[in-house]
């Protein structure tokens, strides 16, 4: 029986989540051969926490489900065993940037990474606090369904579990690498504001994080498509298509790796929108098979971000998310250009290789992001009040916005130089605690 990885990082109350997540480790765990270990990352305060132990506790007991509820320091303990254990350089450095002070979405997701190993699963298959299932007559309708019909299997077998297969025959004996879908709901970036104020603004702005010397025609489909997942579609029949997933088709809240995120992890940037997507670019460059399905999942925003410290700080994460492009657009392209060059003779990607692209795009001079942050002065000013003064608290870091975002990419690249003597020591770093069920 394989074991498998269903996480849920959170910094946020959301007991409903953990309970629904909890139904879909069942279904998980009683349509396939597999034990289920649900990991539960919890970064929010004293009371939060609290409520969604108990949450935890209330889960019913299922065979072949194990629950996993860690504080953060119980997962900084974790992190200390293995760092140490994989005798990398820089400690320090690395147990910062696997559990920062400040939010980062790439850095929870690796540390599920790293605790799936730990557990022995074999692949991670992600969910977000702020998201929810879409229903059929009541059933919820379970991502993972489609993730285990297919995941990790060499693409020819998963060809007899999908409903087409858009997959050249050259790629059908490598495994299939990724399973995800996306959402319906609101925007997967809280600019829906922005939209109704000005859609002229809209426009420019969302446009920061397309490649400078992309047409205006080709920036005008980006935006198009931005930030919208699925659309407002809702689900009616099964549909998975085997293929080289397009990035834009797939949302981080519906996802599932097997084997790529042992090879390499995900950008450890904090306070950046979008520093979790970059396994999913990777998978599609180096021609690794995937599924795409439509089991979207429903995407909503918590009050939080409606607050004026809230709005705040998501608007630094966008600002933040246009300078990382800057270095993600050079990687990308080079991903792009090696193609199956990421590949070993084994079918595994090239740690190296993307490391070197990484470092290399540190290189780059700076002019692309002065121009992207003027034109965000420029833009927020228009829209004036909560924005105007954004844009008066951006001009004031803008110094440091470009020092971060550039460190964060020589952070990135020291950490996958480390990633695979982690991924060993975590499988030595002994068991986890488990959550007794109360219900």
């Amino acid at each position: 029986m394989r074991r498998i990885c269903l996480t849920l990082p959170t910094n946020r109350a959301c007991p409903d989540t953990i309970a629904a997540i909890g139904e879909e480790a069942a279904y998980a765990a009683a349509h396939f051969d597999v034990e289920v270990h649900l990991l539960i990352l919890d970064s929010s305060d004293t009371a939060t926490f609290a409520a969604h132990a108990r949450a935890a506790r209330a889960l019913p007991a299922v065979p072949g489900v194990v629950v996993h509820h860690l504080d953060e320091p119980t997962q900084r303990d974790f992190l200390r065993r293995a760092i140490a254990g994989s005798g990398t350089a820089k400690p320090d450095l690395l147990l910062e940037l696997m559990l920062p002070d400040g939010l980062s979405y790439g850095a929870c997701t690796n540390r599920a990474f790293l605790i799936a190993a730990a557990l022995g699963c074999e692949s991670v298959h992600r969910r977000d606090s702020d998201s929810r299932y879409q229903s059929v007559d009541g059933e919820p309708v379970f991502p993972v369904h489609h993730e285990l019909m297919s995941l990790g299997r060499p693409a020819a077998d998963a060809a007899h579990g999908v409903t087409e297969t858009v997959l050249d025959d050259r790629h059908t004996h490598k495994r299939v690498a990724m399973v995800g879908s996306s959402f319906v709901g609101e925007l997967s970036v809280d600019i829906g504001e922005i939209q109704r104020i000005d859609p002229d603004v809209y426009h420019d702005v969302v446009s920061l994080w397309a490649p400078t010397d992309w047409t205006a025609q080709q920036k005008r489909e980006l935006v198009e498509e931005s930030f919208r997942g699925a659309g407002t579609e809702l689900f009616a029949r099964d549909h998975a298509t085997l293929t080289l997933v397009d990035p834009m088709r797939v949302d981080m809240c519906n996802i599932s790796f097997h084997g790529v995120h042992e090879r390499v992890p995900l950008p450890p940037a904090t306070d950046t929108i979008g520093s979790d997507y970059f396994l999913i670019h990777l998978v599609h460059d180096a021609a690794l098979p995937g599924v795409l399905h439509n089991r979207n999942i429903v995407n909503f925003y918590t009050a939080e971000r409606r607050t004026d410290a809230g709005f705040l700080a998501y608007q630094t994460r966008f600002a933040k998310f246009f300078l990382s492009m800057l270095y993600f657009n050079h990687i990308y392209d080079r991903m792009t250009a090696a193609g199956e060059a990421l590949l070993d003779g084994n079918g595994h990607v090239r740690a190296s290789v993307v490391a070197e692209f990484a470092r290399e795009s540190t290189l780059l001079e700076q002019v692309e992001n002065i121009d992207r942050l003027d034109r965000l002065d420029t833009s927020y000013r228009r829209l004036g009040g909560r924005y105007a003064e954004f844009a008066d608290h951006l001009a004031a870091r803008r110094e440091r916005l470009l020092d971060e975002a550039r460190s964060d990419i020589e952070d990135f690249a020291l950490l996958i130089e480390a990633w695979e003597p982690l991924v060993r020591a975590s499988r030595d770093t002994g068991p986890l605690p488990t959550v007794e069920h109360s219900g």
